[in-house]
């Protein structure tokens, strides 16, 4: 993708299509005057008349005639109040002009910046917002139609109005663009059939991008689980043909590694339920069981595309959950990779197991601080909705942090408690340490609570990823299917602390 650093005017633009932030209230906007003598009269008699819609994220695209010929057309980009303009709802808007440029096959463009900014949102921050934005909006899920005609991924270039500094502008888009790449990497992983992506092509998946960004790298086979004795992760896969994978990557910021945030992700690449089958309807769509595994990838190619000066390290436990003959059951007691047992109460309550042995895993490889990520349980669904990520923690101050990039990214993010009766309940087992489904009431708390028996002392967070990380309908920053969710907050929690 081109894009431009040099600083365009409107009568020097050389892109087909220009956007223009519009305010409900034009008198407010900082270079309303600029607009104004450039379109004239006619601006004002399109506002009057509702020809120009300035309710937020609405389009109104117009034919432009005027003084530069190469410009065929003007986007108004509605922004509504300017006292509700704020980051998400700019890169919201930014996503709508995306979903149109794709629509409409529009393949360059210019944006003017300062129609975009306030007092509040500078136009380094708008570059930003804009490189996320129309990114993310511009994703298409692909599919696998014989009649089908795959575009390009994105639009060819972008040239910048602006009265900023033009390379601070380009810059700051160009990681716009970054955080959406790795968004828009993690819905395709989550979109793949699960006979497209088995945990030796995850772990495959891996290892590219490790040799890409320069990380360390190792990945365990299922006789190098075995030989360590990682029960978990192994019980999980007993019913499958598929071996199951563990994945390591480090990002070392520095020449020792401390202080490292550790990024633990569920990688089942499918979930039938194991002997707990699932219904019919149920089993549809846990091609997605994966999507904590996206989700540290899709940080992780972030991190290594941004370099942040901190320690990183990401561990994904990958297999799929199958009914066979070998297959675990209900009532068998298992050994995990700390040497706990565990109870099996519930075959279906299995990404538990391998990111009990993955947090395990990570805590000895040097992580002090543990993020785990998953499409865990349906109860967050239940408790939460599809639209907020719920989360557990052992540390007040560690979480505090987190939630600050949470808010920053606009990823919602609601904490549940985990009391001491709940780790009772989780400890309850006439045979072993542990069970792993003490019941359905308060089943989110409980499923990220035994990880939590894993992460110990260690400060730990726990993200419930089920109602979030897939949408049933196109949303506003994108398409029906894989969402990427957490992929930015996780991104962006490693470079506030980078910067601490």
């Amino acid at each position: 993708m081109n894009i431009e650093k040099n600083v365009k005017t409107f009568e020097t633009v050389t892109s087909e299509t220009l956007i223009i932030g519009i305010q409900k209230h034009r008198e407010q906007m900082k270079s309303w005057s600029l607009v104004s003598d450039f379109f004239g009269e006619t601006i004002d008699v399109w506002l009057r008349s509702g020809d120009i819609n300035t309710e937020a994220q609405k389009l109104t695209k117009i034919p432009y005639t005027g003084v530069n010929a190469q410009l065929k057309r003007i986007i108004f980009v509605g922004l509504g109040e300017q006292k509700n303009n704020t980051t998400d709802n700019l890169r919201e808007a930014f996503a709508a002009v995306g979903k149109e440029m794709k629509a409409s096959k529009i393949k360059d463009v210019a944006i003017w910046m300062d129609s975009f900014a306030t007092d509040r949102i500078d136009e380094e921050e708008v570059a930003f917002l804009a490189g996320e934005g129309l990114h993310l909006g511009y994703y298409t899920m692909s599919n696998y139609k014989t009649s089908s005609n795959e575009a390009d991924a994105y639009f060819d270039a972008v040239q910048f109005v602006t009265t900023a500094t033009i390379e601070e502008v380009a810059s700051n888009f160009e990681v716009g663009k970054i955080y959406a790449d790795a968004v828009n990497e993690a819905r395709t992983l989550i979109n793949l059939p699960p006979n497209m992506l088995t945990a030796t092509d995850l772990a495959n998946y891996a290892v590219e991008m490790a040799a890409k960004y320069d990380f360390e790298i190792e990945v365990l086979n299922k006789a190098q689980l075995e030989e360590i004795g990682m029960g978990g992760i192994l019980a999980v896969n007993r019913g499958s043909v598929e071996e199951p994978r563990l994945i390591t990557m480090k990002y070392k910021a520095t020449p020792h590694f401390e202080n490292a945030i550790g990024l633990v992700g569920k990688g089942v690449t499918y979930d039938t339920g194991g002997y707990s089958l699932k219904p019919k309807d149920g089993m549809v769509g846990m091609k997605g069981d994966m999507g904590g595994a996206a989700a540290v990838l899709g940080a992780m190619q972030i991190i290594g595309a941004t370099r942040p000066n901190q320690n990183v390290l990401a561990v994904i436990g990958a297999t799929d959950n199958m009914v066979s003959g070998n297959a675990i059951k209900p009532d068998d007691v298992i050994t995990m990779y700390n040497g706990k047992t565990v109870e099996v109460l519930n075959t279906d309550a299995e990404g538990r197991l391998v990111l009990a042995d993955a947090t395990t895993y990570a805590k000895q490889q040097g992580a002090n601080y543990l993020i785990d990520v998953a499409t865990l349980t349906g109860g967050v669904i239940v408790a939460l909705g599809h639209d907020k990520t719920g989360a557990l923690t052992n540390d007040e101050e560690f979480f505090e942090e987190f939630m600050g990039a949470a808010i920053e990214t606009g990823e919602f993010v609601w904490r549940l408690p985990l009391t001491n009766n709940d780790k009772k309940r989780i400890r309850k087992s006439d045979v072993a340490d542990l069970n792993n489904s003490p019941g359905r009431d308060g089943h989110m708390i409980f499923g990220g609570g035994f990880v939590g028996e894993f992460a110990e002392e260690t400060p730990w967070i726990h993200l419930d990823i089920a109602g979030t990380s897939d949408a049933s309908a196109p949303h506003v920053l994108g398409p029906k299917g894989g969402t990427g969710v957490m992929v930015r907050t996780l991104a962006t929690f490693v470079e506030q602390r980078a910067n601490d």
